[in-house]
């Protein structure tokens, strides 16, 4: 029946010619199937429709990476500018250069012992002493036994300072500036005298030095999110130093209770600082002694802090800690070297770097007080002014240990 109904199809289509007359017009085809048009082709009405649920997709994807491309190159060239801004405040611009090439290292046998001293220059006060190094420490590494040790140096350590007769040893590098010009090798701030002091009195060469301003210790600590320390005093109630406390200022320098604690910047330089020393505090039993303690301590919580994920991977927090370091560092290591010295430094766990003082060695103290002639109280070693033998030893024990 199909075929009839084709046929006669054909026959009822005619083309109108000249004069009225008609021809037939044969279609040399037959019409399509409806259901085959139906569903071997898409409709006009239902294609475009597929096209564009597609595109915004795509769209929303390839902006989205393009935005997080941009998002990164200005985050990497806002760290670039930032490390370059205050690396050429520390190391001047040769430390680009150090950086490629870093030659190595100055070392004694694979060990390298850096000064470190913390002064108070920026200080917005006009108190007196800012160029007095009230901190002082002495880091060793030992880069092949990936071991190291932290110990701190009394800043009223009675010494003979070269070309200035006996002081205490916070005025060494205060003295080495004001000499700068007769003796250039100790540097324009003074670390270069304060070395000659430590390598002869301690018996141990020094490699390097870091003159650090106490507002890069507070704005470090801040630049990281804060440090963790725990804190252990031999009073149940913790830690309590007066200093700061008045009628009109009732807020004291340190109030800690035992345990641990995450302090801003702020409250670890006050800690830093604190001795315990004014009437009302408790917990400070070694005095300066106790702050040193504390300063080693959250020395190596900073370390922790900087060589963490959280901190390496932010582009905001690596930011501050630049300027931290640019704004208030000033050392003899080139760029090149304090790299290789973190890249180590992050590879030693704090239960492989030791902590000492000279106050608590095996139960023994090694310092005894003394009243200068000008009737200032001070510290000797226990074998006498100038007698440095039994400290010597020590420090060589812990150069073979370093534990």
């Amino acid at each position: 029946m199909q075929r009839r109904a084709r046929k006669q199809f054909k026959e009822s289509i005619s083309v109108p010619l000249a004069g009225g007359a008609a021809m037939p017009y044969e279609m040399n085809r037959s019409l399509p199937n409806p259901a085959y048009v139906s569903t071997a082709r898409p409709s006009p009405e239902s294609a475009p429709l597929k096209i564009q649920s597609k595109r915004p997709w795509k769209k929303i994807i390839i902006r989205s990476c393009l935005s997080l491309l941009l998002l990164l190159i200005l985050a990497g060239s806002w760290i670039g500018y930032k490390f370059i801004y205050n690396e050429v405040k520390v190391f001047g611009w040769s430390g680009i250069w150090s950086l490629i090439h870093p030659g190595p290292l100055n070392s004694q046998g694979g060990r390298v012992n850096i000064l470190l001293a913390g002064d108070s220059v920026g200080r917005t006060d006009n108190g007196g002493g800012q160029q007095l190094t009230d901190s002082i420490m002495l880091v060793s590494i030992d880069t092949q036994k990936h071991t190291a040790f932290l110990l701190s140096i009394p800043r009223d350590l009675w010494v003979k300072i070269p070309g200035f007769g006996y002081s205490k040893i916070n005025a060494a590098a205060e003295d080495g500036a004001s000499d700068y010009s007769n003796n250039p090798s100790y540097d324009q701030n003074g670390m270069g005298l304060l070395e000659q002091v430590v390598s002869k009195n301690f018996g141990i060469p020094i490699d390097y030095y870091g003159l650090i301003d106490y507002a890069a210790f507070k704005d470090a600590v801040n630049a990281v999110g804060g440090i963790t320390v725990n804190i252990q005093s031999n009073d149940p109630r913790g830690l309590y130093d007066a200093s700061a406390a008045a009628p009109g200022n009732p807020q004291p320098l340190v109030e800690l209770s035992n345990g641990v604690h995450t302090l801003d910047g702020q409250e670890a330089l006050n800690l830093a600082r604190a001795r315990g020393d004014a009437f009302g505090s408790y917990g400070f039993a070694g005095s300066d002694f106790t702050r040193t303690q504390n300063q080693r301590m959250m020395m190596l919580a900073i370390k922790d802090k900087v060589t963490s994920a959280g901190v390496l991977s932010n582009p905001f927090k690596l930011g501050q800690l630049f300027d931290s370091f640019g704004n208030n560092v000033q050392t003899d290591l080139s760029l090149g070297n304090a790299r290789q010295l973190y890249n180590i430094s992050r590879g030693i766990s704090n239960a492989n770097i030791a902590s000492k003082g000279l106050n608590n060695i095996n139960g023994h103290n090694l310092l005894t007080g003394y009243l200068t002639p000008d009737g200032e109280d001070a510290l000797i070693p226990t074998t006498g002014v100038d007698n440095y033998s039994v400290i010597q030893a020590f420090v060589a024990q812990l150069t073979d240990n370093s534990q």
